[in-house]
């Protein structure tokens, strides 16, 4: 069985991590190539969520962890519509370091194993800050 999607990769590599032995260079490879799911707004816009002046894009390694997301929040009030895309790590992290504001990813947040990838802030030699994630 295959791995198109890059998801059992991801999902190895964040067990890794949890349970002691992950490398951050895997961990952060299989990010950027898992294809996740991404719910979007009433306006089709990447839904994100604020958490102490950083703002989070939510992103789920499948349909259920996205509807246990929404579950968890007491969001789902049939027979609304849940939109979302499919997009790659790699995308999600391009979209967030482009943001005005410090963007993280984070997958699977109310799942068994969630995992974290918060905005790195980095200064230049004139003091210029810039954002970009992992």
């Amino acid at each position: 069985m295959g791995d198109e999607d890059g998801v059992a990769r991801f999902r190895s590599e964040v067990a890794a991590f949890y349970a002691g032995f992950g490398q951050s260079e895997l961990l952060v490879s299989a990010f950027r190539d898992a294809v996740l799911f991404v719910p979007l707004t009433g306006d089709d816009r990447i839904f994100t969520s604020e958490v102490g002046g950083v703002h989070w894009i939510c992103a789920f390694t499948s349909v259920e962890e996205l509807a246990a997301y929404w579950q968890r929040r007491g969001a789902v009030t049939p027979p609304r519509e849940y939109r979302y895309h499919t997009l790659r790590g790699d995308r999600l992290a391009e979209y967030a370091a482009g943001r005005a504001k410090p963007t993280g990813v984070m997958v699977d947040a109310v799942g068994t194993t969630p995992m974290a990838f918060p905005p790195a802030i980095q200064e230049d030699q004139k003091g210029t800050a810039t954002v970009g994630v992992v």
